[in-house]
């Protein structure tokens, strides 16, 4: 049965619609050995992706605070660095962004902080900036041979502890933030006491198993063929907890020394 749709109709005949001519047996028979278009593939993140990514990261956080240091930058530069390192780490902690400005910007702008607060601990102990860093070094071969050996191995129940934990620290800092206004050394955990060993100690233990979710993390990203821009936001992750670790071996070396 004809169709009465004047399109289906014109369409039905032997030209099509636009006036070009329908195709013979051959041309189709062509049409259909010819290869199909289909776009590049995306390249999947890889170990060695992080790696690069991990030492440009991590070198401009050296950088950075190797000039803070010449410098010799006062305290107003270790707010600034403080602040817009914290806005810009949470931008890319939230959005879980994978741009490289806003990753390296982090950088700049903490390593800024550290090579202030550094050589301010330096002034005080001498040589005790030299040990943290190879403090941090160790710990960050450890946990890595600790991970690859599987001596510990990151499961979910691992993984939810290492976080209550975390946020257990944070709570903790800010609850001797807001008690420092009324009592002198707030809650005591950054007095150089005791207290202050044991939480400066469970601090970098805490550090320690995060840099193992970092590692496994990366390991299910490869496995999984995340896109290869993601080994930037893999990187920004093992930059942010060394920093942590660094600092609170920092803070435990002072009470050493005192």
């Amino acid at each position: 049965m004809e169709s009465k749709n004047p399109i289906f109709s014109r369409q039905s005949n032997g030209q099509q619609a636009w006036g070009t001519p329908t195709p013979t047996a051959e041309q189709l028979q062509g049409m259909y050995n010819s290869p199909s278009y289909a776009p590049p593939a995306q390249r999947t993140m890889t170990i060695d992706d992080v790696v690069v990514r991990g030492f440009i990261t991590l070198g401009t956080l050296a950088v950075s605070a190797a000039v803070a240091w010449a410098l010799n930058l006062g305290t107003v530069a270790l707010l600034i660095g403080v602040v817009v390192g914290l806005i810009l780490g949470l931008i890319v902690s939230f959005k879980q962004s994978t741009n490289p400005v806003l990753i390296l910007g982090y950088s700049v702008a903490y390593g800024v902080a550290i090579g202030v607060v550094s050589h301010m601990y330096n002034d005080l102990y001498s040589g005790i900036v030299f040990q943290a860093v190879v403090g941090t070094a160790l710990a960050f071969g450890a946990m890595l041979t600790v991970y690859a050996l599987r001596i510990i191995r990151v499961t979910p129940k691992f993984t939810k502890f290492v976080v209550a934990a975390g946020l257990g620290l944070m709570g903790l800092v800010l609850i001797n933030l807001v008690a420092g206004f009324f009592i002198e050394d707030g809650i005591g955990i950054r007095s150089g006491g005791p207290l202050a060993y044991v939480f400066s100690i469970a601090a970098i233990l805490i550090g320690c198993f995060f840099l193992m979710l970092d590692f496994n993390e990366i390991e299910q990203g490869v496995k999984a063929g995340a896109p290869e821009k993601y080994s930037w936001l893999m990187a920004f992750g093992l930059t942010v907890t060394l920093v942590w670790i660094y600092l609170e071996i920092l803070r435990l070396l002072s009470y050493l020394r005192d």
